[in-house]
């Protein structure tokens, strides 16, 4: 028997359809609502975004000026307050140790019986590259002595082959074309799956930045030049800028390493070195098709490009060598930190203490040696660099013309004209480029002349972006695949994924705000005569962009980064209440301790120079040259006493050596809700809506 109610819906007759204009009106009502709220969605996906890409580049051009600084110090200088200049030529200048160089050296290394991961032969057969492909997807490390030996063989066979390869669509039915990687061992294993493993059927051109970031760089590596060895005719790597010394050290891939091979980590850096510097620099398919990492300038000249002795160039950071008689400056040059259209520096009028009779010191940007030309016409060295320095750190731009790159601090902006102009010149149809994250995984640019093609999914942050690879058959239009290796984000709606990149993003930013805190309340103050802690949102957007130059839209972020007044003006002191220090120490001034949570990876970076074995401790006079070429490179004056006290302050053991992770740890920015959510049992994640 069903239920009464049943029986009344069933028989009253009052029940009426609504009128199709009612219907209508409705439906229209809700396509409103749906649009809105589908736009309110993506300018969070773009804002979300460009808070990402923006504080990317803006750590690039951080890399760029310390290795600009250490370039010129090395050239010009034969000494820094004590060995500074000693302790920077180990890292520009390292000396091969000669045991690398013997054919032998990998043999002299014993692996235990203990060891149960691959053991790999050489050459290479399809069974080595299957067991080692197994080995990582189940997370073993492959031994020292195979991967010394893995990158002696591909430094002999790279140093066979051009700066340009040559590839031929006559041979094979499809080429497939990947982008950046950064470490993904999952999106090289899904590619793998989806199109197949590298063989004489399915060739590859794997376009640059195979490491850094990632935590999976070495065995990407690693995968690549085995695949390399196996099938040289088949697989073909680019160099990317990331292929180089001196940026692992910030992004990650040095680390790395040594922590996977503490006894013989160095050499295998050593190794990798030469290794990424004999990777070829282009690739050219059917005559037709360019594949650069980067991009390039209105100088790329490809017959020089091959022409040049690529080897040389082992770092891009690393300035072709320039005397002070050589770029004219004298002994009281001004210390440039930007060219024309680049980011001031806040510090750069500030002077150095210097062992000889100069105010400053200049120093360069990756794309020029500053507002001082080099005497014409520049020397062979000097034009090699700037050939490669283009095709691994450019970008395209929409306007016409060539400029400096000032968001990344390297390479150039190039224009579709530059880019008619060098497909014309040398009889090409397209410019297949990587180096810059895409949504969607790929971007057509320049009028469908130029494509980025970005191979490494949830870049910035899970569900941030789908990856991408290009297949190219013989009538040479390229077809796109997209993918994204998701753990999570599968059961996530589309309003969670964007919040949980957003959330990521917010945090990110608001610990760069916490980091120029000074800065920015000087410049808001300006605005704020009456001392009310209140501007108008006009003022604070533009001491902001002033400021940090990130070019965000502020006034889109301003209510996820600061409050309102009642009477509409925003109570700036507010943007820095979610931010605290981590480890407070007594000794640091505040004002130090700003310039130490902004420039924390600089400092990592000078110590894991002078930390030889990389052991993780100092000694109190290693720690004070750390902190010399720290204050030289920021251009500050810090007091000799006070160091001593602060390293005396920090060796809590008294055994005369400091734990630099320690050391480093109080000086990162903590997200108060993120100590709240810990402290009420819950997962930390910080994710804003």
């Amino acid at each position: 028997m069903p239920p009464a109610r049943w029986k009344i819906l069933e028989t009253d007759d009052t029940v009426k359809s609504p009128s199709p204009a009612l219907t209508m009106k409705a439906a229209v009502l809700i396509q409103r609502w749906y649009r809105r709220y589908m736009a309110r969605l993506e300018m969070r996906r773009r804002y979300t975004w460009n808070i990402f890409q923006s504080i990317e580049y803006a750590g690039e051009q951080d890399q760029l000026q310390l290795s600009s600084f250490f370039s010129f110090m090395l050239d010009n200088f034969t000494q820094l307050t004590g060995n500074g200049s000693d302790l920077i030529s180990q890292l520009l200048d390292p000396v091969v140790d000669p045991w690398l160089d013997r054919e032998i050296c990998y043999n002299l290394i014993p692996v235990p019986e203990s060891y149960t991961g691959p053991r790999l032969s050489f050459p290479l057969s399809v069974s080595d590259t299957n067991a080692l492909l197994s080995a990582f997807k189940e997370q073993q490390t492959l031994h020292a002595r195979y991967v010394l030996q893995l990158l002696y063989e591909t430094k002999k066979l790279l140093k066979q082959m051009p700066n340009i390869i040559h590839l031929s669509t006559s041979y094979t039915n499809e080429i497939t074309i990947c982008g950046d990687l950064h470490g993904r061992l999952d999106d090289l294993l899904l590619i793998f799956y989806k199109n197949g493993l590298p063989s004489a059927e399915t060739p590859y051109v794997f376009n640059g930045d195979f490491v850094d970031r990632g935590k999976k760089s070495m065995e990407v590596v690693s995968l690549l030049f085995a695949y390399l060895l196996l099938y040289p005719d088949y697989m073909h790597l680019n160099r990317g800028n990331h292929e180089d010394h001196i940026m692992n050290l910030r992004y990650g891939f040095t680390k790395e390493v040594m922590q996977k091979y503490k006894t013989h980590g160095r050499e295998i850096l050593q190794l990798f070195q030469d290794v990424f510097s004999l990777l070829p620099v282009a690739t050219v398919i059917d005559g037709k098709i360019l594949i650069v990492h980067g991009g390039i300038s209105d100088q790329t000249d490809l017959d020089f490009l091959s022409s040049i002795e690529r080897h040389k160039v082992k770092s891009a950071l690393r300035f072709p060598r320039r005397s002070l008689e050589q770029l004219d400056i004298g002994h009281s040059c001004k210390r440039m930190r930007s060219t024309a259209g680049s980011r001031p520096s806040s510090h750069s009028k500030n002077q150095l203490s210097m062992p000889y009779t100069i105010n400053v010191l200049q120093v360069p940007y990756l794309d020029s040696l500053s507002s001082v030309p080099p005497p014409p016409p520049p020397p062979q060295h000097d034009r090699e660099w700037r050939q490669v320095v283009d095709i691994l750190w450019s970008d395209p731009k929409p306007q016409e013309g060539c400029s400096p790159n000032t968001f990344r601090g390297g390479g150039c902006y190039f224009g579709p004209d530059v880019t008619r102009r060098l497909l014309l010149r040398h009889g090409l149809q397209l410019l297949i480029r990587s180096h810059e994250c895409k949504q969607e995984g790929y971007e057509f640019c320049h009028g469908g002349q130029v494509i980025t093609i970005f191979s490494a999914s949830n870049y910035y942050e899970e569900g941030s972006n789908r990856g991408a690879y290009i297949k190219v058959g013989r009538e040479l239009v390229p077809r796109f695949y997209q993918y994204q290796v998701s753990r999570t984000t599968r059961k996530l709606t589309l309003t969670q994924r964007v919040r949980v990149a957003e959330g990521s993003a917010l945090k990110a930013l608001k610990e760069k705000l916490f980091t120029h805190r000074s800065e920015l309340l000087s410049s808001l103050q300006q605005y704020d005569q009456n001392n009310t802690g209140c501007v108008s949102v006009s003022d604070w957007a533009q001491a902001f962009e002033s400021v940090l130059r990130l070019d965000l839209p502020w006034r889109t972020l301003r209510p996820h980064l600061a409050r309102l007044a009642p009477d509409g003006s925003v109570d700036y002191q507010s943007c820095f209440e979610d931010m605290e220090p981590g480890i407070p120490l007594a000794q640091v001034t505040p004002n130090m301790a700003e310039t130490l949570f902004r420039y924390r990876t600089d400092i990592e970076i000078i110590f894991n120079i002078i930390d030889k074995d990389h052991s993780g401790l100092i000694s109190i006079e290693e720690f004070r040259h750390t902190w010399r070429l720290f204050s030289a490179h920021l251009g500050v004056d810090v007091d000799d006493r006070a160091v001593d006290d602060l390293a005396r302050s920090i060796d809590f053991n008294k055994d005369g050596s400091i734990d630099f992770t320690e050391f480093l740890e109080a000086f990162r920015v903590v997200h108060k809700l993120d100590n709240k959510e810990q402290l009420n049992g819950k997962t930390a994640g910080g994710k804003c809506s």
